[in-house]
C-alpha cells in the first residue's frame, strides 16, 4: 500500500472527513515520525511497533562489480520492530483452539 492509497481508503472509511483533511492528518503524523527519528527520539505505536534509529559504524566494504575495496560512511538507519499485537497477527493462522 502506497500513502496515496492509505489516504484513499482512510477517506473512505470516514465519509465526515474531507480527504484533503485525511491527507494533512497523515502528513503530520509521517512528518513527526521522520522529525522524532531525525532528533534520535524512538517512537512507539502499541500494538502496532516501535521506530527507532540505528546507528552502523564505517567500514570497508567490495565494489560488486570490480570486487575493489571501497570505504563506507558511517551512517544513521531507520530501524522498525513490529510489536507484539501486530506480530501475533501476521502469524495468526485462524486457528481459533
Amino acid at each position: 500500500m502506497i500513502k496515496s492509497e492509505l489516504i484513499q481508503k482512510i477517506s473512505e472509511e470516514n465519509p465526515h472527513l474531507y480527504q484533503r483533511d485525511v491527507e494533512r492528518i497523515i502528513n503530520t503524523v509521517f512528518g513527526e515520525i521522520g522529525g522524532a527519528l531525525a532528533r534520535g527520539d524512538r517512537v512507539e505505536l502499541r500494538g502496532f511497533g516501535a521506530f527507532s534509529v540505528k546507528e552502523r559504524p564505517a567500514r570497508t566494504g567490495r565494489n560488486p562489480r570490480t570486487g575493489e575495496p571501497v570505504f563506507v560512511n558511517a551512517k544513521r538507519v531507520p530501524f522498525f520492530k513490529t510489536g507484539k499485537e501486530l506480530r501475533e497477527r501476521l502469524n495468526d493462522n485462524g486457528d481459533d483452539d
